[in-house]
C-alpha cells in the first residue's frame, strides 16, 4: 500500500469516526432533553417558590393570589401542592440515585400533621397557622408515593406512613350510597372519584407490601363501586356523586381516569386476572381520544401527570407508544409555548402555582425516564 493510499485510509477513518461521534453525541443529547427540562424546572421551583426564611413553600408567587381563609391569610402552600413535590422527587430518584429529594419534601410536610381523631393524618394547612379540613385524597396522594419509595428503598418509615395513610383514609367509608369513600372529612354531600381512585391504589399498594387479603378485599369493593356510581358510558370518570339525592357531577377530569386505568393495571399484575388488563387498555384508548385529541392539555399540570402514571404503568405489559406519544405532543407544546424566563409556566392569569409546577415536575421526570427506555423519537 503506497503512503496516498494510506493517507486517504486514515483521513476516511477519521472521518467516520467523527460523523460517529457527532450521531452517538447527538443521540445522548436528544435522549436528555426531559431529564434537562426536568433539572432546569426543579432549580426554577426551588428558586422562586421555597421561602428560605420560613422553610414553607408559596402557593403562589403574586401574593394577591395567596387564599384568606378562617381570618388568615395564607401565603404558604396547601398540603396538596406538597403531594404534588413528593411525589415529582420520587420520579427524580428513580432516574437519579443521589438526588436525595423526597426526605425534604416529608420534613416540609409535618407541619401539616394533625393527630385528631379518629385516626391521625395530615391537614389541608399548617396546623398551628390555620388549621382547616383533612382531605382524604390528599392523604392518600402521600400514601401512595410512600408505598411506592417503600417499594424501591425498603424504608419502614414510608411503610409506615403509608399504612397510617391507609388508615386515616378508611374512616371515609360507609353505607350510604351503597359504599365509597367520601371527599374530606367532615363533609358527607359527595363521595368523589378523586378520594376513591387513589384510595384502590394505596390499597392495592398495601396488598402488594404485606400480601393480606384484607386490603385487595377493601380495594376490590371501592374499585366496584366506583365502577359503578361513576364510570361514564365512554369508559372515563365523572368527578363526584351527592349522597343526598344520587345526582351525578359531571365534569370529567384526567386524573380520575388516571388513577382508575392504573387501578386495573395494579389489579391485573397482582391478580392474574386478564379482564382487569382489557379494561385498563379500553379506558387508556378513551382517554387518549378524549385528553389528548389535539395538542394542547384540557386540564391541569398535575392532573395530566396521574393520568401519565397510568399510561407509564401500562406499559409493562402493552408496549404500544400510542399513549405516551399522544401526550408528548401536548407536553411538547407546552414545553415551547408556556415557559417564562425564569423557566416557570405561566397561563392566562400569569405564573401558575406550586401544584401545577410539581406536576409539570412530576411529568418531566417520567419522559426522562421514558426518553431512556424507549425510542421517543419514533412517535408522531
Amino acid at each position: 500500500m503506497n503512503h496516498k493510499k494510506k493517507s486517504l485510509i486514515l483521513v476516511a477513518a477519521v472521518v467516520l469516526f467523527s460523523s460517529f461521534s457527532l450521531i452517538k453525541k447527538n443521540a445522548i443529547s436528544k435522549s436528555n432533553f426531559y431529564k434537562e427540562e426536568m433539572e432546569k424546572l426543579h432549580t426554577a421551583i426551588e428558586n422562586n417558590f421555597h421561602d428560605r426564611v420560613s422553610g414553607y413553600y408559596f402557593v403562589d408567587l403574586d401574593p394577591a393570589k395567596r387564599e384568606t381563609k378562617f381570618g388568615h391569610k395564607r401565603e404558604y402552600s396547601w398540603l396538596w401542592a406538597l403531594c404534588a413535590m413528593f411525589e415529582a422527587t420520587n420520579e427524580i430518584e428513580k432516574i437519579d440515585k443521589n438526588a436525595n429529594l423526597t426526605d425534604g419534601i416529608v420534613k416540609s410536610m409535618q407541619p401539616y400533621y394533625d393527630p385528631a381523631p379518629p385516626k391521625p393524618g395530615y391537614g389541608e394547612y399548617i396546623v398551628k397557622l390555620s388549621k382547616g379540613q383533612r382531605y382524604y385524597d390528599d392523604n392518600q396522594w402521600i400514601g401512595i408515593t410512600s408505598l411506592d419509595i417503600y417499594e424501591r428503598t425498603r424504608k419502614k418509615s414510608y411503610f409506615d406512613l403509608g399504612k397510617s395513610m391507609y388508615d386515616f383514609m378508611m374512616t371515609a367509608s360507609d353505607t350510604k350510597l351503597g359504599g365509597g369513600l367520601y371527599w374530606r372529612e367532615n363533609d358527607y354531600e359527595t363521595k368523589n372519584t378523586c378520594s376513591n381512585g387513589p384510595g384502590i391504589l394505596v390499597a392495592l399498594k398495601m396488598y402488594k407490601a404485606t400480601k393480606q387479603k384484607v386490603y385487595l378485599d377493601n380495594a376490590l369493593k371501592i374499585y366496584n363501586w366506583t365502577n359503578e356510581k361513576l364510570q361514564t358510558p365512554d369508559g372515563l370518570f365523572y368527578d363526584n356523586i351527592k349522597v343526598n339525592d344520587g345526582s351525578i357531577g359531571k365534569t370529567i377530569y384526567s386524573y380520575n381516569t388516571g388513577t382508575m386505568l392504573q387501578s386495573n393495571v395494579y389489579l391485573y399484575e397482582l391478580t392474574g386476572d386478564k379482564k382487569y388488563l382489557k379494561k385498563a387498555i379500553e379506558m387508556a384508548d378513551s382517554s387518549l381520544l378524549y385528553f389528548y385529541g389535539g395538542d394542547k392539555f384540557r386540564d391541569g399540570y398535575w392532573f395530566n401527570a396521574v393520568l401519565l402514571r397510568g399510561y407509564q404503568h401500562l406499559l409493562k405489559y402493552n408496549k404500544d407508544l400510542k399513549y405516551i406519544s399522544g401526550f408528548k405532543k401536548c407536553l411538547d407544546n407546552t414545553l415551547k409555548e408556556n415557559k417564562n424566563e425564569k423557566g416557570l409556566f405561566t397561563g392566562n392569569e400569569g405564573v401558575y402555582n406550586l401544584v401545577e409546577h410539581g406536576g409539570m415536575l412530576e411529568i418531566l421526570a417520567r419522559f426522562a425516564y421514558l426518553e431512556d427506555h424507549y425510542n421517543l423519537a419514533k412517535q408522531k
